[in-house]
């Protein structure tokens, strides 16, 4: 158990009035015990109460191997995991419970009285996870160095005849040979106006001279998620695109150019639409700035235009205009961006200057 970030979340739960709380999110439960959780329909959940230990209910089919066996609450499948915690629950008081736990369990909690009030616990799990600490912010760069690499390699294997789904197939070979656990998202390979479409799926789309070429990308390494979108060219380009491409990164480095402590989320993404709008592709800016991400690839703790949330340090969010021409061509640039004392650091440095692939 990482009794620091429980500590953290207890504070934020204090606040909330808060003194008992149910978290299910099985990220979550990496987050605080550095073990990964699949518990498809089983109950898994830890209990956190001022004053007492934290109690983990797990299913015997299952192992914690970073979990103490005082934290364990085992049951198995003669058993109902979720009533497994009445004993534990004060039943004179609010429960928290997050936004990941099952109707199913949370009916089987309230038909069985088990606390005074039932609350969402997920605010207070959000803000705490959503400030990266030392160690996951390490990680983050780590992921990140990595998908620089990713993206310098699979340029190369831009050529002539090669298909969307050939490209895919080869960047889930680079990542494995870099050591990567796992993709954070399937990749993204676009080729001219199949890049018009932002969550593409790659397909048989033969490249042709004159096409874009979007590569939106990310590895997971000790769980942690790397994302980046960069867009080329191959053989040449026309004037129109270079205009798209050289509007959407004029609108990335904006944004960025503004990140600090106490500035908005939706005030970044206000900045990046500015620049887009006023070059008259108001229109085909058709999704919020970026997402924050971590152990996920999309957290909470959206860069759109309705978080009046303030970022803080230790956030760490995507910044990602897009232009989206339906029929025609798409371009996405995307970073990730991490919130410091000074400002922001750019986790990838993978170049944005507009690049013909030959």
């Amino acid at each position: 158990m990482d009794q620091s970030r429980i500590d953290r979340i207890m504070t934020s739960m204090k606040a909330a009035g808060l003194s008992q709380a149910l978290l299910s999110d099985p990220f979550t439960l990496t987050y605080l015990t550095g073990d990964r959780f699949n518990p498809n329909e089983r109950y898994l959940a830890l209990l956190l109460r001022e004053g007492q230990k934290p109690a983990l209910f797990l299913n015997r089919l299952f192992v914690a191997p970073h979990v103490e066996a005082e934290f364990i609450v085992p049951y198995d499948d003669s058993e109902r995991g979720a009533l497994k915690c009445l004993p534990l629950i004060d039943r004179k008081a609010p429960l928290g419970i997050d936004k990941r736990l099952a109707a199913e369990f949370l009916l089987e909690l309230q038909e069985n009285h088990a606390a005074s009030a039932y609350v969402n616990v997920s605010p207070c799990v959000d803000h705490v996870r959503a400030c990266k600490d030392a160690d996951e912010i390490a990680k983050m760069e780590y992921a990140s160095r990595m998908n620089d690499e990713v993206m310098a390699r699979i340029k190369t294997c831009v050529r002539a005849g090669v298909t969307e789904l050939e490209l895919a197939d080869r960047l889930n070979a680079i990542y494995r040979e870099l050591g990567a656990q796992r993709l954070s998202f399937p990749s993204i390979v676009c080729f001219g106006a199949n890049a018009a479409d932002p969550h593409h799926s790659p397909d048989g789309t033969v490249l042709k001279e004159g096409d874009c070429v979007l590569f939106d990308i990310g590895g997971v390494w000790n769980d942690y998620c790397s994302d980046m979108t960069r867009t080329y060219y191959y053989k040449f380009v026309t004037d129109r695109d270079r205009e798209v491409y050289e509007t959407v990164l004029r609108a990335n480095l904006a944004a960025e150019a503004i990140m600090k402590q106490g500035v908005r989320y939706c005030d970044l993404d206000a900045e990046a639409r500015r620049i887009i709008t006023d070059a008259g592709y108001g229109p085909y800016f058709t999704h919020r700035l970026g997402h924050s991400i971590g152990l996920q690839g999309h957290e909470w703790g959206d860069v759109g235009p309705v978080n009046t949330e303030p970022v803080k340090t230790g956030n760490i969010f995507s910044c990602e205009p897009g232009i989206y021409l339906p029929g025609e061509t798409g371009v996405r640039i995307e970073d990730l961006c991490l919130i410091t004392d000074d400002g922001v650091k750019i986790l990838n440095q993978a170049s944005k200057e507009l690049e013909i692939i030959q």
